[in-house]
């Protein structure tokens, strides 16, 4: 009988693997600067974790209006983006581990994939990623399982040989209807009541303690 491979690890990137919350904010505010309707910080909040146009579709009034904002958001964000990102305690460290012990790692992501790569890149988390899926890598986006599904066709591995790591109920959406092992990252910006009606398979309060709980995993040992 041969043994087990390492499980596959997919990590949503923002309020996951990179702080990236003051530079969202920022470039709502930036992007919706003397409108009568914007949103309010919770409302950005809630809906990170999904595509940008869609965020911004309850706020435009025409499709030329929502690819304004776009560009707007975007400029902003490419251009404060090293003085506004900000890093987790203990992520690199961490995807070294996983790396060291034989885990194919990936990103599952809505954000436009250059911006995904520069996140990754400004963390030093680009030589341990795998496979990047980023909202220009797939036509259908979180919470669909698509995305999952289609970093797992990259890695050549089963959703039940696989974890998804992310910080949003969108993320968890996406990965139970995936069918993988759902972990929900408190250290982002959303609280566990607001994860737990959406039943994530485990909650994880700091991403050091990943390593530990993918070897209960493993074993069926994780209660």
């Amino acid at each position: 009988m041969t043994e087990a491979r390492p499980w596959a690890v997919l990590f949503d990137l923002d309020g996951t693997l990179v702080d990236s919350i003051a530079l969202l904010l920022a470039s709502m505010k930036h992007t919706f600067q003397g409108r009568p309707r914007q949103p309010t910080d919770a409302e950005w909040i809630e809906g990170l974790g999904t595509p940008l146009p869609k965020q911004l579709t309850p706020y435009v009034e025409s499709d030329e209006d929502r690819e304004r904002l776009v560009n707007r958001y975007r400029t902003f964000q490419n251009e404060n983006h090293d003085q506004l990102m900000a890093h987790y305690g203990g992520v690199i460290d961490t995807l070294a581990l996983l790396y060291q012990r034989g885990h194919p790692m990936g990103v599952v992501t809505s954000k436009g994939n250059m911006m995904m790569e520069r996140g990754l890149k400004f963390i030093g988390a680009d030589d341990y990623i795998e496979v990047a899926i980023g909202y220009d890598s797939v036509h259908i986006h979180k919470p669909d399982p698509y995305p999952v599904r289609a970093a797992l066709e990259k890695l050549e591995y089963g959703a039940n040989e696989a974890v998804f790591v992310g910080d949003s109920p969108h993320d968890i959406k996406s990965g139970n209807a995936a069918g993988v092992v759902t972990i929900a990252a408190l250290w982002g910006p959303f609280t566990r009541s607001a994860l737990e009606p959406y039943k994530p398979t485990y909650f994880l309060d700091d991403i050091k303690h990943l390593p530990p709980l993918l070897d209960r995993i493993a074993t069926g040992s994780a209660g």
